[in-house]
């Protein structure tokens, strides 16, 4: 430290008589006196009189010290000062102690926790955090920072740029779980993330984030008290965000898993107690997220602490989940509902009020389809019998799923009823419900009741806000037709609900569409597996395939496979084009004025191509599919070669 006086004259400088208590005057002479000896003397005293709520004290002090003493100190302390070199350890860690805690003492008063003095502390106090192990330096040296960075307009950025960060993600796993240091660190990160644009601070420190979250969500899973909450509003915020990807990135790639487990842990807690709504919706929110992260199993994952603390029964977490889902999907749809059909007859419903129902309920919607999907792996797997990676879930178990599913299902489904009885058929929410709903009968076909049969023509006509015909719901549907029409009721409902035209415009519009990702080409196969379905078993409820709807399906095929040599693409479009060219003649197909000689060459072309093709043995490795199919062609063929004179002779 560079004084005014030697090392050895601060030493001997004489200090008030032990015999008796000097007095505040006494410490405010020395804080203004000649020598750097005496001001660290009355620094030294003065602290006793510190009480954060006696202002005049504490201004008085600010006032008499001086910017320059006490920045000299801190930097003696650091190791910095000019005259550090002949100080010891002892002495220096003393003086950083000292500042350390008289600018804590400073910046609980707001005037000068917002002076730019203090402000340029902030650097300084986040360089000397790594290299201490002092919980009490290092709780003062969190206050000051929190106190400074708040009351500052600059103060984030200042933290921000000055590794705030870093020093946060390297000191939280080690704070002591639900100290005031920690409480502390977390309100400054949710004071970071509220302040600063989320695509600098999420891009720029994604990893130190992810370090953040983990020491959070610990404090999710163990603490049983107001400060729980905390970190579950922290966590929701963090995981929210709309650049939370390269978050999700970071936590996949620590080599600890114990935050997942923590967030499952501390979503139980929360789930399974009496809070508020609003909290349960949070809970709710987190949970989503880890399973966008870690995947469906997550909701069977260990659910215990390695302290013994909390411990449940592994198929609580998922059951827990899924009733608070059907609850809040329970009320959320009925507040949609009053506010779309009731209370819009007097005014418009608040966009506000009504956006936000549609976020929390599109969060209930997710859970509930992400449980659906993970009751396809575990019947996939059969219950895991073969994996210790996961717990097992008994059928007592799976039957309770089943059943809170089909009641969920049953609320959404009396929604959409009400929709349909005020003639409303456009809207995300309406398209979500559709959604969920064929996400659920695709796994579960027997569960298709009377007011599925019903609906069905209804939710093939939903529309999503950004629609202009229905697309999207037919998609959401589609794999639970695939499955229906395997059966003959199936077939019969798909016959009469309009469903075939419905499927066939579909399967034209993904064709025609410029999108030929693996995905589209994914949910073509599954649209021409549904209509094939349907056409193998259509005789038997006299559905007649004479119609301008069947042309447009035949031309669409014969584009869909005109440039390509996929061998499933051929033989999948020629077989359906068989089926239904056997219901009708080239006379009658030429009668249509969309449908000319030009038409009837390319289908002759796609007819003969899939006739060779067993030939020439070229059958994928799917070869037995493959050869069903030119079954299909071939039979077909025989009935159908004499009506289609131009298409015999292409065959030859």
């Amino acid at each position: 430290m560079e004084q005014q006086t030697s090392t050895s004259s601060l030493q001997a400088s004489p200090s008030p008589s032990p015999t008796h208590s000097p007095s505040l005057e006494d410490v405010m002479r020395l804080l203004k006196g000649n020598t750097d000896s005496q001001r660290l003397a009355g620094l030294l005293l003065v602290t006793k009189f510190f009480d954060k709520n006696d202002k005049p004290t504490i201004l008085s002090v600010y006032s008499a010290v001086g910017s320059t003493f006490l920045h000299r100190l801190l930097l003696t302390g650091m190791g910095k000062g000019g005259g550090g070199a002949n100080i010891d350890n002892a002495d220096r860690h003393a003086y950083l102690q000292l500042s350390v805690t008289i600018l804590a003492s400073f910046a609980r008063l707001l005037e000068l926790a917002a002076t730019d003095e203090m402000l340029s502390k902030i650097p300084l106090v986040l360089e000397l955090m790594p290299n201490q192990s002092n919980l009490s330096l290092t709780e003062q040296c969190f206050e000051f920072l929190f106190l400074v960075t708040t009351a500052q307009e600059d103060g984030a950025m200042t933290f921000y740029r000055s590794g705030g960060m870093n020093v946060l993600a390297s000191h939280m796993h080690a704070l002591p779980d639900g100290s005031h240091v920690m409480e502390l660190a977390m309100k400054l990160v949710q004071f970071i993330i509220s302040k600063l644009p989320a695509e600098n601070v999420y891009l720029e420190h994604p990893t130190e984030l992810s370090k953040m979250v983990s020491a959070i969500a610990r404090q999710f899973a163990r603490l049983h008290n107001a400060l729980k909450f905390e970190a579950l509003h922290l966590l929701s915020a963090l995981l929210s965000s709309s650049y939370s990807g390269v978050l999700f990135s970071a936590l996949q790639s620590l080599k600890s898993d114990d935050w997942s487990d923590n967030l499952r842990i501390g979503v139980m807690d929360v789930l399974q107690n009496r809070v508020g709504p609003a909290e349960k919706l949070r809970a709710l929110v987190v949970a989503q997220h880890a399973i966008s992260i870690v995947g469906e199993d997550w909701l069977i994952g260990p659910t215990n602490l390695p302290d013994g603390h909390s411990s449940f029964p592994a198929e609580r977490c998922i059951l827990l989940i899924l009733e608070s889902s059907r609850v809040e999907i329970a009320v959320l749809v009925n507040e949609l509902a009053y506010l779309k059909y009731e209370a819009s007859k007097n005014s418009p419903p608040d966009s506000e009020t009504f956006l936000g129902t549609l976020r929390n309920l599109s969060v209930a919607f997710s859970l509930v389809e992400r449980i659906i999907k993970l009751m396809s792996k575990l019947g996939e797997n059969e219950v895991f019998a073969e994996s210790n990676s996961a717990p097992i879930i008994n059928d007592s178990t799976l039957m309770k799923m089943i059943g809170g599913l089909n009641e969920t299902i049953g609320v959404v489904l009396d929604y959409l009823q009400d929709a349909k009885d005020h003639g409303d058929r456009k809207g995300n929410d309406l398209l979500a419900s559709v959604r969920v709903v064929g996400s659920y009968l695709a796994e579960a076909p027997p569960a298709c009741n009377e007011k599925v049969k019903d609906l069905l023509g209804y939710m093939l006509s939903v529309e999503g806000d950004e629609e202009s015909s229905p697309f999207q719901s037919i998609s959401f549907l589609l794999p639970m037709l695939c499955q229906i029409t395997m059966e003959n009721d199936g077939c019969k409902l798909f016959a009469s609900a309009g469903t075939f035209g419905a499927v066939v415009g579909f399967l034209i519009s993904l064709i025609d569409s410029s999108d030929s990702s693996v995905d589209n080409i994914g949910t073509i196969l599954l649209a021409c597996d549904t209509i094939m379905n349907f056409l193998l078993k259509r005789e038997q409820f006299h559905f007649t395939l004479e119609n301008s709807c069947s042309v447009k399906l035949l031309q669409a095929l014969v584009r869909w496979t005109a440039n390509t040599s996929d061998v499933s693409m051929i033989m999948m479009a020629s077989s359906i084009c068989s089926l239904i060219i056997d219901s009708t003649s080239e006379e009658t197909l030429l009668r249509y004025p969309e449908f000319n000689d030009d038409d009837l060459i390319a289908l002759s072309l796609l007819m003969k191509r899939s006739l060779e093709t067993h030939g020439q043995d070229m059958m994928s490795s799917d070869g037995n599919s493959e050869a069903d199919l030119y079954e299909i062609v071939t039979s077909g063929y025989d009935s159908w070669a004499d009506r289609f004179p131009h298409i015999k002779q292409v065959v030859g």
